[in-house]
């Protein structure tokens, strides 16, 4: 059981021009190529992705940004509470719009959203955490990622802001 609980409910939630403002992140970790510890192999870069709950296909974690916190500690938040993992997050790597089935209310009756994502280095992979009786963590390289995404707008978050910013990384 974790003693971490998952924030819930609608009352916080930050709106802004009618869409659901959203804070998310795409955690990575590097691995070597090979299985010997040279410090000349290739570095691998994987991605970590979570189960949806509502469906096929796999989700970066993401959800409401709240008006008690930044957006990057909503971010950082959502890591812990949907993937069970911690790091260091890096930088912001764009605004993503997409429309919610889900999450429809007064404020957004469309189900319009507005989704921050940043790149977040994983430094732990905690053993229980707030959601993880609902949630799968998977470990994928990016093409694995790609063909995975359940939504098209996290491929692109992945494809266009990911890894342009891991490749100006390096």
């Amino acid at each position: 059981m974790s003693d971490l609980v998952a924030r819930t409910g609608r009352l916080q939630q930050r709106y802004e021009d009618g869409c659901r403002l959203v804070a998310g992140c795409i955690p990575f970790r590097y691995r070597s190529s090979d299985d010997t510890d040279d410090v000349n192999s290739k570095k691998v870069v994987e991605v970590l992705m979570i189960n949806s709950t509502s469906g096929p296909g796999l989700l970066f974690p993401k959800g409401g940004w709240e008006n008690d916190e930044t957006v990057q500690e909503a971010a950082v938040r959502e890591a812990i509470e949907e993937a069970g993992v911690r790091g260091d997050l890096m930088d912001f790597i764009g605004y993503y719009h997409f429309k919610s089935k889900t999450h429809q209310d007064e404020f957004s009756p469309e189900g319009l959203c507005k989704a921050a994502m940043f790149a977040l280095f994983v430094k732990e992979e905690l053993d229980s955490w707030p959601e993880q009786s609902t949630r799968t963590r998977s470990w994928l390289t990016i093409a694995e990622a790609v063909q995975s995404c359940r939504h098209a707008w996290m491929k692109e978050a992945l494809e266009d802001g990911f890894c342009k910013w891991l490749e100006q990384q390096e």
